[in-house]
């Protein structure tokens, strides 16, 4: 069993973030139910790197972080549509929303209105800054809060200036905080029966993913400056060249660096290291740096890695992502796994799931991505509505 089977989760989010959080509670077990608009999906649907299938409105992008969900269409401009998602939430343990600003509430579904119909619902909004503070109300995407945290200044070189981190990195932690909130929500109301608002910020999702950051800066007022692949106090902890590509090392303690220089044929330079101070060897770095690329260009990164790896100093060749998901330590793992047969369309034939696994009650993928709609009429007769009912809502566009 795996631990949200029987939670029921509905989906009104879209693009990366909110999706990401339903995401992972469907991967451990939850129902989780997407309600988009009919007229205007999710906008990922037509996002991804084959047109056909952005054509169809199932684009790779979106089909990223909704496989294992149900799609429904409806309209919640219109009342039918609304008393529809009324009758979803008495069903529901968990509502997840993104609307922009207070579009949701506007339309009688805010957290007061909500808890009214299901007082045991947890209910997640998240949005680029929080509900509270003068940026409350401005709209956000992952770029832009990399721009606003800090974080896009932190990356880069001196040379280049700020760098934005190329993955949606924000996105999908502030999806990863989302999902814990909700799970220590519905773990909360077991012990005092009670549901739950949670506010989460996007803005303070970024602070999380850079807490030493933080706290350094906090301590001393001075932010952290971009050094790009290189440490600027630790020799062994930065990025070289072999004699056919870029090796990151990542010798941190003196213990590894001393390693490391054993390792590159320079024995008297590892005794050393041993009995100086953490900070001397940072007075060092420059000149250890020099020695270290001066042997590292002998052989080649996959050899290196290989020899210092087997050393216990951490080290890998700097792989694009197709050979990283090639590599046989991450097919051996569970995180990325198929959602039924791989598809004939040219879709993904396999997704992240998560990065934990359990003894039992694993996360895992029970069916693939849905099409716009695509359990609409099998929700409602969940509901109760008959097929009969079903045609004339679809009939009159609540649907």
């Amino acid at each position: 069993m795996k631990p949200f089977e029987g939670i029921r989760v509905l989906d009104l989010t879209h693009v990366l973030a909110g999706p990401f959080c339903t995401y992972q509670l469907g991967v451990l077990g939850a129902d989780v139910i997407k309600i988009e608009p009919p007229d205007n999906p999710d906008m990922t649907r037509e996002e991804g790197v084959v047109p056909a299938l952005n054509d169809a409105a199932y684009g790779t992008y979106f089909q990223a972080q909704n496989a294992g969900k149900r799609a429904i269409t409806l309209n919640l401009k219109d009342e039918a549509g609304r008393d529809i998602l009324r009758r979803l939430i008495k069903t529901a343990d968990v509502l997840v929303q993104n609307y922009a600003g207070d579009a949701l509430e506007e339309l009688g579904f805010g957290y007061g209105a909500v808890s009214a119909i299901q007082p045991k619902l947890i209910y997640c909004t998240l949005t680029g800054f929080g509900r509270t503070g003068p940026k409350a109300n401005h709209p956000a995407y992952d770029v832009v809060i990399q721009a606003f945290s800090g974080l896009m200044s932190a990356n880069g070189t001196p040379e280049t200036g700020p760098v934005r981190v190329g993955p949606p990195m924000v996105d999908y932690g502030t999806g990863a905080q989302a999902a814990l909130a909700i799970s220590a929500a519905l773990l909360q109301r077991e012990k005092t029966g009670k549901g739950q608002h949670i506010d989460v910020s996007m803005l303070d999702a970024a602070l999380m993913l850079m807490s030493a950051n933080v706290t350094d800066t906090l301590t001393t007022g001075k932010p952290p400056k971009p050094h790009g692949n290189n440490h600027p106090n630790y020799a062994g902890y930065r990025t070289f060249e072999t004699a056919d590509g870029l090796l990151m090392v990542g010798a941190w303690t003196n213990r590894q660096l001393s390693r490391l220089f054993e390792i590159v044929g320079e024995p008297a330079r590892a005794a050393h290291i041993l009995q100086v101070p953490r900070a001397r060897v940072g007075e060092m770095a420059a000149d250890d740096a020099g020695i270290i690329s001066d042997h590292l260009k002998s052989r080649s990164a996959d050899e290196w890695e290989a020899v210092l790896n087997d050393a216990r100093v951490p080290a890998a060749r700097v792989r694009t992502l197709d050979e990283a998901l090639a590599h046989e330590q991450i097919r051996s793992r569970r995180v990325v796994q198929q959602a039924g047969p791989v598809p004939a369309d040219n879709g993904p034939p396999a997704f992240p799931v998560a990065a934990f696994s359990y003894d039992h009650g694993t996360p895992g993928l029970e069916r693939p991505p849905p099409h716009v709609g695509e359990h609409t009429d099998e929700v409602l007769a969940e509901l109760g509505f008959s097929s009969t009912e079903i045609g004339a809502f679809r009939e009159s566009g609540t649907l």
